[in-house]
This record gives C-alpha cells, sequence and structure tokens, in this order.
C-alpha cells in the first residue's frame, strides 16, 4: 500500500469517525433525573431538562450543582460510547476530548 492510499485511507476513517460524533445522543443526569442533559459524541450538549420541583430561588447553588452533574455524566457517557464504537483504534484521550 503506498503513502497516498494510506491518507486517503485515514481521511476515510476521520470523516467516519466525525459523522459518528455528530450522530451520536447520550443522556446524563442527576438527583435522580431531577436534571437531565443531552450531549452528541463531540460532547456538545444538544437538550437540557430540568424539572420545576428542582427550581427554587433559595437554593440556586443546588440547582447549579446538578446541572454541572448532569453534564459531566453526560459528556463521560459519551466518551465512553465513542471509545465503544472506535473499537480500541485511538490511544486514549485521542480526537475524544
Amino acid at each position: 500500500m503506498n503513502l497516498q492510499q494510506m491518507m486517503k485511507q485515514a481521511q476515510q476513517m476521520q470523516e467516519r469517525v466525525q459523522k459518528q460524533m455528530a450522530e451520536l445522543r447520550v443522556e446524563g443526569n442527576a438527583g435522580g433525573g431531577m436534571v437531565t442533559v443531552v450531549v452528541n459524541g463531540a460532547k456538545q450538549i444538544q437538550s437540557m431538562k430540568i424539572d420545576p420541583e428542582v427550581v427554587s430561588k433559595d437554593d440556586v447553588g443546588m440547582l447549579e450543582d446538578l446541572i454541572v452533574a448532569a453534564v459531566n455524566d453526560a459528556q463521560r457517557k459519551a466518551d465512553e460510547e465513542m471509545g465503544q464504537k472506535m473499537g480500541g483504534f485511538l490511544p486514549p484521550g485521542l480526537g475524544l476530548r
């Protein structure tokens, strides 16, 4: 296999990975589902739902903590899912952050 063929294959693989990342949807949550966040494989937030019961002007800090926890949970799950889809092809963390 020559260098040009290898470059073409690498480009095709990169395009497939980018498409998978864009199509993947992973849900993370916190507080027993009180805050739910959906991210794609690139870990961009696609949507967020907050249970009205958790919204209180007297406890904004708790809501902020739940949002951060839900986002972190969704991003961790996106990393895991993309890692499984790649089947260990890439070294840890390469291209997934």
